[in-house]
């Protein structure tokens, strides 16, 4: 079995996920012929058994001889023991196979994950991965089963077919048909379940993901009063799903029962042509109860490779969701060329936005995603023609732009570990530069919150912080990256009036002379910025400071004011205006996760408020 170091291979992405389930087995090879051979040897000795029973009557009960009986009863017994040895075995191979598949696919989809790194979530749905990790891996595995158990029971269907002709050529014959006859009343239901079960995995994909913007925003959702929108959306998708898993249902349920009743009525017309044979003379009694028992060994080898070609068209399904996965090409790094060497401005054609060195920038925008997707492009973590200086960003070689340029998404992941570790990363960090980039970001009091400060395990996602105490986590880690241009995405969207304003002044401070830009539409935030560019469907529509921009501007006044009146309110619930906001304090981690309306009845800890952001960035983020 795959080791957890070991590496996983090129997988075949091929087609349409038949390859890629073929190089599972061409993976472990010697594992794949052993579990075909064990599996083939022990479906084809279930077929000596009739024969030694039919031996043991015909030549040693009927005649009353009764050292041959013991003699063939022994047989029987030694068969049956051995067999009962390789079923073992078989099981035991089968399970190597199938956990193999299982751990080689997840460290693909993993490793691939990687690869993708930050493009990832611009790429796919967090629906998608969730899917693929929990129900595919499981589903491609299954359908390994036919390795085994699958090739066993072709091998025993026609040594079966073998055993019947030397005795009763008819009964072989018709034996030889059913298989057939099997595959072509089973073959179009496995059709038709191949698309309702890819129907059924998009449409779990959908609410998976919906699951996740839900569990992410509902404390926002609740303050805005949208709670109960996104509840009804949620349930929509819920019974559209279910309706889809009634249709694989009703699928699945005729496959699986002609896999059960096929083989049934099999073993009686097999049944009723032997016996006939046998009042005519031509089979003997012994001979007679080897047919039957050969029909009815039958039975398990059918109904097995019904069941595979069942395994088989779920785990297509599963592999094509994977493949297609896989195909998803990470940003390939096609400079040759090296990053300027001093300061230079950022440009964007595509929107306009130009970022001059050593000053702070502000986006504003109706639509975050417009602003966000300007810094996405400036980042090169989507194809353009954005330049650095006089070159284009995708001349420049990528190892250079990811050290000098940042973008620091606001939902950035947060890996589980001591805050100091989540903060400083790969690099060592001294305690007076943590120390600065915590102050910066007005975290200082979580600091002081946490039971061991910087030393307090932090769970995965910040899930023991509240949600502006993650926000701020998320800036110190970037400020503490120190990189000569910041890209920052909405920066302060969950924080309070107050907290914001001390950030937006801390921020710019902090980074003094270097390039920074960010996403906003606060005015706490954009009274700070030396260059803010208005953004009307993602187009630069006005350029100025933002105080030049409130007296020429209608739109961006229009803009501005509307998140000014979410900044009062936010301000009115934290207290008086201008009130210092007390201490964060850190919930303890709960021993169960709390139900959503558990969740929905919470207050915020801490500095936050009901309505922390804006309905608009809200809004955005969602359909994002």
């Amino acid at each position: 079995m795959i080791d957890a170091y070991e590496d996983p291979g090129e997988p075949d992405v091929r087609g349409g996920g038949g390859r890629y389930l073929w190089w599972l087995v061409r993976c472990q090879p010697g594992r794949s012929v052993a579990g075909a051979v064990l599996g083939s040897t022990w479906m084809a000795l279930l077929a000596a058994t009739p024969y030694l029973l039919a031996r043991a009557i015909d030549e040693g009960l009927t005649p009353g001889d009764l050292p041959v009986l013991a003699g063939w009863t022994a047989a029987l017994f030694g068969v049956g023991s051995f067999n009962a040895w390789l079923s073992i075995m078989r099981h035991r191979t089968m399970t190597r196979v199938r956990m193999d598949a299982n751990f080689r696919t997840v460290k693909v989809v993993v490793g691939h994950a990687v690869r993708l790194g930050a493009a990832l979530p611009r790429r796919v749905g967090a629906g998608e991965v969730v899917t693929i990790g929990v129900g595919d891996v499981q589903t491609i595995s299954a359908a390994l089963t036919v390795v085994g158990p699958g090739i066993g029971s072709v091998v025993a269907y026609l040594t079966v077919a073998g055993l019947l002709w030397a005795q009763a050529p008819l009964l072989a014959v018709v034996v030889l048909l059913g298989m057939p006859v099997i595959g072509a009343l089973v073959g179009p239901l496995l059709a038709r379940l191949q698309g309702a079960e890819g129907e059924y995995r998009e449409r779990q994909g959908v609410l998976t993901a919906r699951i996740a913007d839900l569990a992410g925003g509902l404390r926002v959702l609740n303050g805005l009063g949208g709670k109960g929108l996104f509840a009804d959306a949620f349930r929509q998708d819920s019974r559209r799903l279910l309706q889809q898993g009634y249709r694989v249902g009703a699928v699945t349920s005729w496959v699986q029962a002609l896999g059960a009743g096929l083989p049934t009525l099999f073993l009686a017309v097999v049944t009723w042509l032997a016996a006939r044979l046998a009042a005519q003379g031509t089979l003997s009694i012994g001979q007679l109860v080897a047919v039957y028992g050969y029909v009815a060994v039958l039975v398990w080898p059918v109904s097995v490779w019904v069941d595979c070609g069942y395994q088989i068209s779920r785990g297509l399904v599963a592999a094509r969701r994977v493949v297609r996965f896989l195909r998803l090409a990470p940003m390939p790094d096609t400079g040759t060329l090296d990053a300027p060497a001093e300061p230079s401005v950022l440009h964007d054609p595509a929107s306009g936005v130009r970022v001059r060195p050593g000053r702070l920038t502000a986006l504003a925008a109706a639509r975050p995603a417009d602003a966000a997707e300007v810094l996405d492009r400036l980042g090169r973590y989507v194809p353009s023609d954005a330049t650095w200086g006089e070159l284009p960003l995708a001349d420049i070689r990528l190892a250079q732009i990811r050290q000098r340029i940042l973008v620091a998404d606001h939902e950035a992941d947060l890996f589980s570990g001591p805050l100091g570790d989540l903060l400083g990363g790969r690099r060592e960090r001294t305690a007076a530069d943590i120390e600065r980039a915590v102050r910066a970001a007005v975290a200082d009091d979580i600091v002081r919150a946490l039971p061991d400060g910087l030393g307090t395990v932090i769970d995965a996602q910040g899930r023991n912080l509240s949600g502006g105490q993650r926000q701020r986590v998320r800036l110190a880690r970037a400020l503490l990256a120190d990189a000569e241009i910041l890209l920052a995405v909405e920066p302060t969207s969950a924080l309070d009036a107050h907290t914001e304003a001390e950030v937006a002044g801390r921020l710019r401070e902090a980074r003094r002379g270097r390039t920074t830009v960010v996403t906003t539409t606060s005015p706490l935030v954009l009274g700070h910025a030396d260059t803010v560019h208005h953004l009307v469907d993602g187009k630069v529509v006005a350029t100025g400071t933002h105080a030049e921009l409130l007296d020429s501007a209608p739109e961006y006044r229009a803009l501005v004011a509307r998140d000014a009146d979410g900044a009062a309110a936010r301000e009115e619930t934290a207290g008086a205006p201008g009130a210092k906001v007390p201490d964060a304090k850190v919930p303890e981690p709960a021993s169960e996760e709390p139900t959503g309306e558990e969740l929905a009845g919470q207050e915020p800890p801490g500095e936050e408020s009901v309505g922390q952001e804006s309905a608009v960035s809200a809004g955005d983020e969602v359909a994002r």
